[in-house]
């Protein structure tokens, strides 16, 4: 055999192992699961809640991460498919032997002696532990795909969650501002009577105390103003003092959807539902990979061995041509007929743990319906107590201006002004607590009927 062949035939099981294998196991490329590229939010940029929450979706580490698990679950998937096809194994060695082979007085072969094997495996039947094998890596990357989705509504809910509270406070801030500005005139007003004889000094101290009250409130709702802007900067992978201007209102439109309809539709969209699902049929799958164990392993050999005397296995002196060079195929039949119990069990350990997540579902798809009915209550109380704040609004802005008018014609009392003034701060304070728990509400449903919200439009 000339150099040429035999390099040929060296040749043969790497090329197999490089280019056969991996064109049978490859697929296209998961495009929806690649990692987004985030392009920068220049300083000044204005972000609704609707872009903020694709901000969000798109450089949030935690989303990113879910991503890459799903990438990894579509590998692990190629991976069980891979074990159908045939695998090819080859090895080679050198043996030096103490003396010279000898039979019957013969010398059959070399003291040195070099041999190359190449071996092709298909498994048959292997009592379905392929199949189920990849059957479950299949539902682990399905069941990454809504872990993904879960993490996504995770994300939307909090985003939403920080971006209401931040318009929330900012209402804070203008109702404390505005309560701020009504105190220093009133309490301009209260020093002027005060110099003129026309009121006593308790009401300039009174007045004063009040005005530094608001002050504080103000202070403090500044401050949750700030706190949310960073909370949000965070939950969009933003630098804390990145210069984002989070735009809009806190406003109430009437939910029209009754409570069946939410409850079909979580029960056909929630993620944690179909991911119970998916562990029910991956738990059978593993109840089916353990009874494998019952049945007989069938697969299919090809060997080919070649030796010699130089290291490229080439022509012996002394073997023989059925010794220097073979091959052979062959069937494989194994069978673990009788092992005390240990598969039984292991299988009936494998149902019971189908049962248990089995129940689980149950219990969670319970869960489910009563997220649905406790959100609805809540929205339902928020929209009521707005119609009622609004109402106490407008009711403790005309008391104000009554007993602002009272007072200056000096037939009122400083102590019915003051506490018009804290009405009016109260009811307002009421009023934007009010429209920002219904909006709330209203995430935390979309959310708990498993449907993506991003501006939380009212459908």
């Amino acid at each position: 055999m000339t150099l040429k062949s035999k390099c040929i035939l060296w040749a043969v099981p790497l090329l197999f192992l490089l280019l056969v294998i991996p064109a049978w196991t490859q697929d296209a490329p998961d495009a929806a699961a690649e990692p987004a590229k985030t392009a920068p939010i220049p300083a000044g940029a204005r972000l609704d809640m609707r872009a903020a929450v694709q901000r969000g979706l798109d450089a949030n580490p935690a989303i990113v991460a879910a991503r890459h698990a799903l990438l990894g679950s579509e590998s692990g998937r190629k991976s069980a498919l891979a074990d159908f096809f045939p695998t090819a194994s080859s090895s080679y060695g050198w043996t030096h032997e103490d003396r010279v082979p000898r039979q019957s007085g013969v010398r059959v072969g070399d003291q040195d002696s070099w041999a190359y094997q190449f071996n092709l495996n298909q498994p048959l039947f292997t009592g379905f532990r392929l199949l189920s094998t990849y059957q479950k890596a299949r539902l682990a990357k399905e069941q990454n795909e809504d872990k993904l989705y879960q993490a996504e509504l995770s994300l939307i809910q909090s985003i939403q969650t920080a971006f209401l509270s931040l318009l929330q406070g900012r209402m804070d801030v203008k109702s404390a501002q505005d309560s701020v500005e009504r105190l220093k005139s009133q309490l301009q007003v209260t020093q002027a009577f005060y110099e003129v004889g026309l009121k006593p000094r308790l009401d300039v101290l009174q007045a004063e105390v009040q005005l530094a009250t608001a002050q504080q409130e103000l202070l403090k709702a500044q401050n949750a103003v700030d706190t949310q802007t960073a909370q949000l900067n965070t939950l969009l992978d933003l630098p804390l003092e990145a210069g984002v201007n989070y735009v809009g209102e806190l406003d109430y439109a009437p939910f029209t959807r009754t409570l069946e309809q939410c409850l079909t539709q979580a029960y056909k969209e929630r993620p944690d539902l179909r991911i119970g699902e998916k562990s029910v049929q991956m738990a059978e799958k593993d109840s089916t990979i353990t009874a494998s164990a019952y049945y007989p392993q069938v697969s299919a050999d090809y060997n080919y061995n070649k030796a010699g005397d130089d290291p490229l296995t080439g022509e012996s002196k002394h073997l023989s041509n059925s010794n220097q060079e073979n091959w052979n195929v062959g069937l494989n039949l194994q069978w673990k007929m009788w092992q005390w119990g240990s598969t039984y069990y292991a299988h009936d350990q494998s149902q019971e743990t189908v049962k248990q997540i089995r129940s689980e579902l149950d219990k969670t798809r319970l869960n489910a319906g009563f997220e649905v009915k406790s959100g609805m209550l809540s929205m339902q109380e928020a929209a009521d107590r707005i119609g009622v704040a609004r109402k106490s609004v407008e009711a403790a802005r005309e008391s104000y201006r009554m007993a602002l008018a009272r007072y200056q014609a000096q037939v009122g009392t400083n102590t019915d002004l003051l506490n018009a003034q804290s009405d009016v701060s109260k009811s307002e304070a009421e009023l934007n607590g009010a429209l920002a728990d219904y909006a709330k509400a209203l995430s935390n449903l979309y959310v708990s009927m498993g449907q993506k919200n991003p501006g939380l439009a009212i459908e």
